[in-house]
């Protein structure tokens, strides 16, 4: 992994914790919700204050997410929500945490100035041993304060204040105001600067999950259902190596489009990429070496190294030239291997979600692997030869991380509907008419 670590594609963006301070806010909260300190005294943290070196100190990747249910998260500055979310056993959980930052911001601002904020991703489920427990997950709930209590207290002396001011017999009642002085000596004065945390709720209806093998959750489609990576007692779901019904249920459901369709987007440089990394696997992982290869390369290379050339490339090929010059349409069907690199998430708001399946079920389009499904790139990564590792890094590095959020709208990025003209010829293909 030295190689994606090297070049920030791992590990990349986590908040650094160096100083003096820090490292005791930070101890002083990792206690208070494990029980637990680290005798570090720099480390490197995610967006829930996951730190991996302590996690290696402890021997515990999951010393702040008991069970992968449940993830408790210290907050040392509202810097931490543009930092990843490592080890993540849901999908929607950096999500969660983002939003939570940034609707508090103010709050959460003021609140670190002085210590750290911890708290927990509650929902009504704390084991999922029996995978029936998951569809018990509904919404998750944000509980958080700092290891003083200082939200809570804020909360008391806010309460103590409107009786203070509500009651007529209250300015000769020392002990409410003996108490109101000792809690704002902690909190100060909330009556001018409000110490609150917004109650937030989060929908956790659609969602991925690693547990039992990997699970995708759709119960807000119009025909809900569930598919996994394995086969799960106690769960009726759509397996992802049946795809002839992972595609109707995709399908069925307007979930996906294919990229020849798909408008704001230069399907056919799309297409060349994914044959590219499908040549590129294909000749790496039967030992040949790419040193000082580049993208022109990739012709000679598909030339001299016809007999290992699979299926999905030549398919591309096809669709790939009918999207430039027309022609004769390929007839690529779900029964295909090719199938799934064809398609993209339809504009919905879990195109992430339907991207990441996509990402699995097309796992040689490493760029999108990497892109919508880190934890199944990295364990993906670590089986593959050093010749397609070093390739690999090389071009994320390069062509990736100098502009993400351009790569990632030329990829999945929408644009405005539009009426279309009613003259043009319609091509159908296997998946419905299709206009060039």
């Amino acid at each position: 992994m030295k190689r994606l670590i090297q070049r920030g594609l791992m590990f990349g963006n986590l908040y650094h914790v160096a100083s003096p301070p820090m490292v005791e806010r930070y101890n002083r909260a990792l206690e208070h919700l494990t029980g637990k300190r680290t005798a570090l005294t720099d480390f490197h943290i995610d967006i829930s204050g996951f730190a991996p070196e302590i996690g290696h100190e402890l021997g515990d990747e999951l010393y702040l997410n008991h069970n992968g249910v449940n993830r408790q998260f210290i907050l040392l500055s509202t810097e931490q929500k543009r930092a990843p979310l490592l080890n993540a056993k849901f999908s929607t959980s950096r999500h969660v945490l983002r939003h939570f930052i940034e609707e508090n911001e103010n709050a959460l601002f003021a609140l670190t100035a002085r210590d750290a904020v911890a708290g927990e991703l509650v929902n009504s489920v704390f084991d999922i041993s029996d995978p029936q427990r998951l569809l018990d997950l509904r919404a998750v709930e944000i509980e958080a304060d700092t290891t003083t209590g200082t939200v809570r207290n804020a909360q008391k002396l806010g309460q103590k204040v409107d009786t203070f001011l509500q009651e007529e017999d209250a300015w000769f009642d020392d002990v409410l105001i003996g108490e109101m002085i000792e809690l704002a000596a902690q909190t100060g004065d909330v009556t001018r600067n409000p110490v609150r945390l917004k109650t937030m709720r989060f929908d956790q209806r659609n969602y991925w999950t690693s547990h039992f093998g990997g699970l995708y959750f759709f119960r807000n489609a119009r025909r809900s259902g569930i598919l996994s990576v394995e086969k799960v007692e106690g769960l009726e779901t759509i397996r992802l190596d049946k795809h002839n019904k992972v595609a109707r249920f995709l399908d069925d459901n307007g979930l996906v489009e294919p990229l020849v369709k798909a408008r704001g987007i230069d399907a056919a440089a799309i297409l060349q990429q994914k044959m590219d990394f499908i040549l590129i696997g294909a000749i790496t992982g039967a030992g040949h070496d790419l040193d000082g290869t580049t993208r022109r390369d990739m012709r000679m290379l598909a030339r001299r190294h016809v007999d290992l050339i699979p299926a999905e490339y030549d398919a591309l090929w096809q669709l790939k030239r009918w999207a430039e010059s027309g022609g004769d349409w390929p007839t690529i069907t779900s029964d295909h291997p090719a199938y799934f690199y064809t398609l993209r998430a339809a504009d919905h708001p879990d195109a992430d979600l339907v991207n990441m399946v996509l990402a699995e079920l097309a796992s040689k389009d490493m760029r999108q692997l990497f892109i919508c499904h880190k934890e199944l790139f990295y364990s993906t990564y670590a089986g593959w030869p050093d010749a397609k590792k070093e390739y690999v890094a090389e071009f994320l590095a390069a062509e990736y991380q100098a502009d993400k959020q351009g790569a990632r709208d030329a990829l999945f990025g929408h644009d405005a509907p539009m009426e279309e003209p009613q003259d043009i010829v319609a091509r159908v293909g296997p998946w419905g008419a299709l206009r060039r």
